[in-house]
């Protein structure tokens, strides 16, 4: 799968770039769900997974930074503001944040613009939420959504840079590794902004 998010050069073109393999993988049939209940984490009881329509660019761009920076995230980065909300706005994209203790703590975004192909194009956490047990209860809710309008193929893929916990976790929910890619990706420089 070659998807328009994951900037892949064969060769490195500058000391700015980094080692990466891409995993592909996908689902070809819904899973049998149980939908964990919500986690409590400390003080912080209250959870909620929100759907943001018609996203502000500059929320798009905190919230994919605020989860991404720790792991390289860059193809959203380098975008124009207009290119951007092209996509954050098309009425098949969905921007899922989830909440807790009324804190941004993950993001999702859903591509249904394939109407019979699925992507969850960027899955996360933030910092201050990864390893409290967030993870699976967010993770099951986005596949749940993403299953919702009934495509034939959902598809994500995760790479060498991403938390060591994605892969795993994606395959423990029936994802099926259908490929894999090894090149160099720009590394993050920050404030790297269009």
């Amino acid at each position: 799968m070659t998807s328009n998010y994951s900037q892949l050069s064969i060769d490195p073109l500058s000391s700015n770039q980094i080692a990466v393999t891409i995993t592909y993988l996908e689902q070809t049939e819904r899973p049998a769900l149980v939908m964990p209940p919500a986690p409590s984490i400390g003080q912080r009881r209250n959870v909620a997974l929100m759907r943001v329509e018609q996203p502000p660019v500059h929320f798009y761009r905190y919230m994919y930074d605020l989860v991404g920076a720790p792991f390289n995230w860059i193809s959203r980065r380098t975008m124009s503001d207009d290119d951007l909300a092209a996509i954050l706005h098309d009425e098949n994209v969905y921007f899922y944040v989830l909440y807790v203790g009324g804190a941004p703590a993950g993001l999702a975004e859903i591509d249904a613009r394939n109407e019979t192909t699925h992507e969850i194009k960027f899955f996360g956490l933030a910092p201050d939420f990864t390893g409290l047990g967030v993870g699976r209860y967010f993770f099951t809710n986005v596949l749940d959504l993403a299953w919702s309008r009934a495509p034939q193929c959902l598809k994500l893929e995760t790479c060498t840079l991403d938390h060591p916990a994605a892969l795993p976790l994606y395959q423990k929910f029936g994802f099926k590794v259908t490929g894999r890619r090894q090149g160099f990706v720009q590394r993050l420089i920050p404030n790297q902004q269009k």
